[in-house]
């Protein structure tokens, strides 16, 4: 007797392609219905995300629910309208395929002839995803390609730029419309002062502290910092200039992917300002930049760590140069506000701490605690006791959240089907599904952090002994470490150290997660040191037992 198959189906489309002939989601629901009565199966659910690209898996929040309920044992086998629906990235495809397949659950498609239980099925799947992926990357080329032409020809390809909004016209087809710039008379004015404020000889953190404390704000509504003045004095859109592929690939490369050869070229926009003054600004930024770098011995290991006590944001280093009676100069560290150092005065202040004090401190504190077996009992206890107190918010924020992410995809849902019935045009369309797009994110990360904060708090309770074992070797590690490791180490494992108004040390909260745990577990691979190679710490690393385990730990004011 055959066994009836339980058949899970899986839809995708994006917004771009929820108009194109066969990508509906109803056709291809339609299609792994007719394929599962045609062949006598049980389809038991159809999971669908609309409105997302198939470039990558993140955001993929049905996808993300059908591979929790493979591992469940809910269903046979996963049916599809064709591969790229799953994944249009051969390696995303073969990640999936292998979660699947670790759980018993093959893999079909009902337009394609394959299946995954033998060699050679696999490789047939691997040849069709293989080719999928090379139809995707030509078209990606040929966009990139097109973008190029029109950058060369002097038109603007889409973006946010302060001074400028993009209005769309049409273009020689009816059907065809295409993005212009038109200046922006507010904040072309901010673009004006910029430029001349640092052609009067302003610095950029003064030029911050002018600007924000006017109250002038960034095209997305934020305070200006440092590198955003510095990006707006270096683009040469401001002259009437299209500059484009300055960074390729940013999403994978990032900063690795910087053209040294970007295109530059007249464009068919308005300068906001002259020639004359862009000139002046740049050859002003290049005499400054050719200065020497003053250097100074002393680290920071506690840069990042320490958070300022008026907005939370870390502390990062400063350096002030102070002149003794005899008039010979000395140097003390700073940490300060690191919102101060990039944003200026109007967003927060210094709220400087000596570097001396803060580091003695931390370091006595460590070995206090590592040396007092009652302190040490007591963080243990209070850790406990925190975990078990954590549990019933971290339940309620789990449900809110989840509440939250079914309303957006309602909401999604809605839209689509005002879109299907011709109530709304696609550009209103795009316009939503980006904003619930985003509000889906943002639920679904919150929710990845409850369920991990809960994992945490549901395991077992953590013992003193392994507490003490884990200390004590991280302070013989700190007492032998150069000032590159040490500060490694310290980022490691302190989560985050507050002040007071005072400037004074108020709590220190160290943050053991499974980073930190594996570091200190694997005997097979030493942990990163600044210059990649090997590391006297290994050897330590390499004598702990193997244990498992997430905690945190605060005490305050020992």
């Amino acid at each position: 007797m055959q066994i009836l198959k339980r058949i899970a189906g899986y839809t995708r489309v994006s917004t771009k392609e929820q108009g194109e002939h066969g990508y509906s989601i109803d056709a291809q629901r339609e299609m792994i219905e007719n394929y599962c009565k045609q062949n006598g199966y049980e389809l038991v659910k159809i999971y669908e995300d609309k409105g997302v690209s198939g470039k990558s898996t993140n955001g993929r929040l049905a996808l993300k629910r059908l591979l929790e309920d493979a591992k469940k044992g809910l269903f046979d086998v996963l049916l599809v309208w064709k591969i790229n629906r799953l994944a249009r990235k051969q390696l995303d495809l073969l990640k999936i395929i292998n979660e699947l397949d670790k759980v018993n659950v093959s893999f079909r498609s009902s337009t394609e002839n394959f299946e995954t239980e033998t060699p050679a099925g696999k490789l047939n799947l691997q040849m069709i995803g293989a080719i999928s992926e090379f139809e995707r990357n030509t078209i990606v080329d040929n966009v990139k390609m097109g973008m190029k032409a029109r950058a060369r020809n002097g038109e603007w390809n889409g973006g946010i730029v302060l001074g400028y909004d993009t209005v769309k016209v049409k273009g020689k087809n009816s059907k065809d419309t295409k993005g212009v710039l038109e200046i922006n008379s507010e904040e072309a004015m901010i673009v004006k002062e910029i430029f001349e404020l640092y052609a009067s000889g302003k610095g950029l953190k003064a030029i911050v502290n002018t600007i924000n404390h006017k109250g002038y704000k960034t095209k997305r509504g934020n305070p200006y910092n440092v590198n955003g003045v510095k990006d707006i004095l270096h683009n040469p859109i401001y002259i009437g200039k299209i500059r484009y592929n300055v960074r390729e690939n940013w999403a994978e490369k990032r900063r690795k992917g910087i053209n040294p050869d970007p295109i530059i070229v007249d464009g068919k926009h308005d300068p906001i300002i002259s020639e004359e003054l862009w000139d002046k600004v740049q050859e002003l930024y290049k005499s400054k930049s050719g200065k020497a770098k003053r250097r100074y011995d002393g680290s920071f290991p506690l840069t990042g760590i320490l958070r300022c006590t008026a907005c939370g944001a870390g502390m990062v280093a400063h350096r002030t140069t102070k002149k003794r009676k005899d008039g010979t100069k000395y140097i003390l560290r700073y940490y300060h506000c690191g919102n101060f150092k990039n944003k200026g005065s109007s967003v927060c202040r210094s709220n400087g701490i000596r570097a001396d004090y803060a580091e003695e401190y931390v370091f006595n504190r460590l070995s206090e605690v590592i040396s007092n077996d009652k302190f040490l009992q007591d963080i243990v206890s209070t850790l406990n006791e925190k975990r078990r107190n954590e549990i019933k918010p971290l339940e309620t924020e789990l449900r809110y959240t989840e509440k939250r992410i079914e309303e957006f995809s309602s909401k999604r849902e809605k839209y689509f089907k005002l879109f299907e019935d011709d109530i709304i045009d696609a550009d209103a369309l795009n316009k939503r599904m980006k904003a619930l797009q985003d509000e889906l994110e943002k639920y679904s990360k919150i929710k990845e952090d409850v369920l991990e904060k809960l994992t945490e708090n549901d395991s077992q309770e953590i013992s003193f002994d392994f507490v003490q074992m884990v200390l004590s070797d991280l302070h013989s590690l700190l007492a032998k470490a150069p000032h590159d490791q040490k500060k490694m180490l310290l980022q490691l494992i302190l989560k985050k150290i507050t002040i007071t108004d005072r400037k004074k040390i108020d709590t220190i909260e160290l943050h053991f997660n499974e980073k930190i745990i594996n570091y200190f577990l694997n005997t097979d691979k030493e942990p990163p040191t600044p210059d990649g190679g090997s590391s006297f710490l290994a050897e330590k690393y390499k004598s702990l037992q193997l244990f498992m385990v997430r905690f945190t730990v605060l005490y305050s004011k020992l």
